[in-house]
């Protein structure tokens, strides 16, 4: 049995965790009922990172400081055994309540584990929430996770050096996701596999050689490259843009 911790009301519970293998993940009733118990904004300081996805059961515990996120950049004392993250970007629908617990969604749970785990890690908790039947925030996006994977984007272009591109920019007739206007590299996210069928799939094709006779060259990446595959995403895109490769990914 393995100990994690919550925060709630600025006090920190003890909670058991069972174990993880040769158990049933969720109770009757219970997988349906997870992520729709919404975290008002004044209660929010929840589970997230590594002690979260030990909740959600998509990594084994382990011993150490507990994650805690929080939506703004101040309030919240640091305490022994905590670690704290101050979350600009958290909103209210990326937190719930799991097993009683406060906690960051399973899809905001795994968008978070990108910067502190390994992808090996990554992919095995994608496949754990998948197995679940827990929404991974990789399905396809909805618009609300439209501008969610514009912040992605735009964040690992950040953390990995690239210049930031420009966005939601008219070119001609149409308005493309993301532009390095000056190597003329267009970014356009989503995918065949995310799209709604084949006439979406005819029409983006129709873009991209619109883009193509405007002398644009045009990188299609979907939602689960950008959040779960960075490194290679920003290979591919360190090569477009001509600018030399990273030392280390």
């Amino acid at each position: 049995m393995a100990a994690v911790l919550a925060v709630s009301g600025g006090s920190a519970l003890a909670v058991q965790r069972p174990a993880f293998d040769g158990e049933r993940p969720f109770a009757d009733g219970e997988r349906a009922a997870a992520g729709r118990s919404p975290i008002r904004a004044a209660d929010a300081a929840v589970l997230s990172h590594r002690s979260a996805a030990a909740l959600w059961r998509l990594l084994p515990a382990r011993d150490g400081p507990v994650d805690v996120s929080i939506p703004h950049g101040g309030g919240r004392q640091r305490r022994q055994g905590i670690r704290l993250h101050r979350c600009q970007s958290l909103r209210q629908w990326h937190m719930t309540r799991h097993r009683g617990i406060p906690v960051t969604t399973a899809a905001r749970t795994i968008a978070d584990l990108r910067a502190v785990v390994s992808a090996g890690k990554l992919r095995q908790a994608i496949r754990q929430a998948e197995v679940f039947g827990l929404k991974t925030g990789l399905e396809g996006p909805s618009d609300r996770t439209r501008s969610e994977l514009e912040f992605q984007f735009l964040r690992l272009c950040k953390r990995y050096g690239l210049p930031t591109p420009k966005v939601n920019v008219p070119i001609g007739p149409l308005t493309v996701d993301f532009l390095w206007e000056e190597a003329k590299l267009v970014v356009e996210t989503d995918g065949y596999h995310y799209h709604r069928g084949h006439e979406t799939f005819e029409n983006d094709h129709s873009r991209d050689l619109e883009l193509r006779t405007r002398g644009y060259s045009v990188t299609r990446l979907s939602y689960r490259q950008v959040v779960a595959e960075p490194a290679r995403v920003v290979r591919g895109l360190r090569v477009a843009l001509k600018l030399p490769p990273l030392a280390r990914l």
